[in-house]
């Protein structure tokens, strides 16, 4: 039992978790119920476990009701002895409560309305792929203003020159800090690449950085994007295509291979190949052979050129084109060249974008772990600040520009540099932090990491020593502002108390406490009675003769005490196979030769089954008798379980004495 507490405990949590969802109880009724053990408890605390089992509303079942009363006594009982032992102060306790509420929690710290619209975003989103391609000045997230500006103004120029008739792809070329933009010479490690010129394929949501689709999706096609910054630094965004989600595809493939430094004669070369191979395949030749015979992809070649599923951004954009165009299962395009060569494309199957409902689980995940989630903690973090009325002194985060060094990127900057700093940093209600609070913040965050631009660092180190103080201070008030926080925290502790208690008392005593299983068990032993069995041997013979030598071998084998086994072996010794016996208990319904035999010892008379000849030996008729322990130790330990709970619950009632206003009681509707 102790051993399944765990899953026990997660399925509890979900549990909770799920009447989370519920309406909250809004009852006003403090009348008391109960005492137990001299605490007071009200018919609200009663009816809000009632209600978590029935639905609210239904006329209320007396008989139901007072099934309830007693469950709901036994509970808290259990409850109040687990805290008059000092469980609730174990830390072993308060770190597995801390956790629960942590993730409860959670749940409370975030904006939730900000999530589900960026699932719906993601969703409508998918329905369009987006070919893009795009110039990237770099610049760093947490750069100084000055180099900020400069990466702007010159991604701005950049935007102006192509806006007065300079090509995208030739500015992608010169401009971008996108290396891939641009051809590369052949290496030791890797062979010469042509230059995409910015072109990035094809992709649907979720598959670039938030900012960057957002500014892609926002962008018709044709026109440029003003500067899109990310991450990365500043983009320009020319939107090329927009089509109808492909979804996702598997397809086949035959591919003439060509370097991407190809000269017009191989080329031409290449595309006749293509060509000829494509009409085989007009003249009715299978796809599948030519594939195998002539695919320079000898991966998928070796299977008939078949090609795992994918979707848009896993292709380059030729193939993807080329499959839109194919309308049916089994359709062949022509040849079509990308910077790998020639392909020709069998289309094997499609799969639309499923349903929102489908969709949703994955999208969701997806969208929380995304970078894009941040901003339901940021629509947060303004509500938290605007309801507790959040203020700041800017000019005293400037001191540690100066007082914080490149020692910091080292993971050795040393506090004392910022002894002399102690005015207030900012304010959240009426708790105030100062700047030897930040200065304790830089300290214990600090580790080797790559160097940055010190003002820029110490700006992104505040935004997140604001964000966390703000949550912890929501976090601090979850239980004074939110009664249904308050009362499922509360339903957590009290629920561990009782798991943990109840094991010590209940169920792993019952399975560790052998002796006491053991005198347990002779009470209720006449609950657990064998029927009238018979002890039996069932010999299988292959003909008559087989079966009338066996029949008189066993006979002096009963008299002497030999094993049948014996005698089968024996038997078969001289005639492989030629007899087989089946010894065992048999109750009625166990077999139904046992079952066709009369029930006297010795043996009956010979029973044809198929082919074979059957005969049995009756060796002892048993009367009703207890089963043994070990045949019934599961429902045994069960029922002592139960008789151990009992007990227990009676002893408390002697410990804690139960009063309930029955008038108060008989009112509830």
């Amino acid at each position: 039992m102790k051993g399944s507490s765990l899953s026990i405990k997660c399925l509890a949590l979900m549990a909770v978790l799920f009447l989370f969802q519920l309406p909250s109880m809004k009852s006003q009724n403090t009348e008391v119920l109960m005492t137990i053990g001299g605490n007071a408890i009200t018919v609200e605390d009663f009816l809000s476990v009632y209600y978590k089992n029935n639905i609210k509303g239904e006329p209320i079942d007396k008989s139901t009701l007072e099934e309830y009363l007693n469950l709901f006594i036994n509970f808290k009982l259990k409850v109040k002895e687990a805290e008059s032992m000092g469980l609730d102060t174990v830390q072993e306790f308060r770190n597995e409560l801390l956790g629960y509420r942590r993730q409860l929690a959670q749940t409370l710290l975030t904006d939730k309305d900000v999530v589900e619209n960026l699932v719906r975003e993601a969703y409508d989103r998918m329905g369009e792929d987006i070919r893009a391609s795009h110039i990237l000045i770099r610049v760093d997230q947490n750069a100084p203003p000055s180099d900020t500006l400069a990466a702007y103004n010159k991604i701005l120029n950049l935007r102006t020159r192509i806006l007065r008739g300079e090509s995208f792809e030739s500015v992608a070329m010169e401009a971008s800090d996108d290396l891939s933009a641009r051809d590369s010479e052949a290496t030791d490690r890797r062979p010469a690449m042509k230059g995409n010129k910015g072109d990035l394929g094809y992709f649907s949501a979720l598959d670039m950085v938030y900012p960057f689709e957002t500014g892609a999706y926002s962008t018709p096609v044709g026109q440029i994007s003003m500067p899109i910054r990310t991450n990365f630094g500043y983009h320009l965004i020319k939107v090329t295509d927009k089509r109808k989600a492909m979804g996702r595809a598997q397809v086949a493939h035959i591919l003439i291979s060509m370097p991407q430094n190809a000269d017009e004669t191989m080329i031409a070369e290449k595309r006749r190949s293509a060509e000829e191979i494509y009409q085989k395949l007009l003249n009715g030749e299978s796809f599948e052979d030519l594939a195998k015979l002539y695919s320079d992809d000898k991966g998928s070649g070796a299977k008939g050129g078949v090609l795992p599923w994918f979707g848009v951004n896993r292709m380059v954009p030729e193939f993807i084109v080329a499959i839109s165009d194919l309308r049916n299962i089994g359709d062949v395009s022509g040849p079509i060249r990308t910077l790998y060569g020639f392909h020709i494309i069998k289309l094997l199957d499609k799969k639309e974008v499923d349903t929102f409902d489908a969709l949703y689980p994955e999208l969701k995940s997806r969208v929380s772990r995304d970078p894009r989630a941040n901003l339901s903690k940021e629509v947060f973090i303004a509500r938290v600040k605007s309801e507790y009325g959040f203020t700041e002194n800017r000019a005293a985060l400037s001191e540690f520009y100066s007082v914080v060094d490149d020692s910091v990127f080292f993971g050795k900057w040393d506090i004392r540099a910022a002894s002399g700093l102690r005015k207030e940093l900012f304010k959240i209600g009426s708790t105030v932090f100062s700047q030897q609070d930040f200065a304790e913040y830089i300290v214990s965050g600090q580790s080797p990491r790559t160097k940055e631009n010190i003002e820029g660092y110490i700006n992104s180190l505040y935004k997140n020593f604001v964000d966390d103080k703000c949550t912890a201070y929501e976090d601090s008030r979850l239980e004074e502002k939110n009664p249904e926080f308050k009362a499922l925290m509360k339903e957590y502790r009290d629920g561990i108390l009782l798991f943990e208690l109840t094991d010590q008392k209940v169920w792993s005593k019952a399975i560790k406490d052998s002796t006491g299983l053991e005198a347990f068990y002779e009470t209720v032993k006449q609950n657990y009675m064998w029927p009238v069995r018979l002890n039996a041997s069932i010999f299988i013979c292959r003909d008559l003769k087989v079966a009338k030598t066996a029949r008189k071998m066993a006979l002096k084998a009963q008299r002497r005490g030999i094993s049948f086994q014996d005698v089968v072996d024996k038997i078969n010794l001289k005639n492989a196979d030629a007899v087989k016996v089946e010894s065992n208990f048999y109750s009625r319904g166990d077999s139904e030769i046992i079952d066709g035999i009369e029930w006297v010892e010795g043996i009956s008379n010979n029973i044809n089954v198929g082919n074979d000849i059957v005969f049995v030996v009756v060796n002892e008729v048993l009367q009703p008798m207890p089963k043994e322990l070990h045949n019934v130790r599961g429902l045994i330990i069960a029922e002592y379980q139960n008789y151990l709970e009992s007990q227990w619950i009676n002893e408390l009632r002697e410990k804690y004495p139960v009063i309930v206003n029955t008038e108060v009681f008989s009112n509830i509707r």
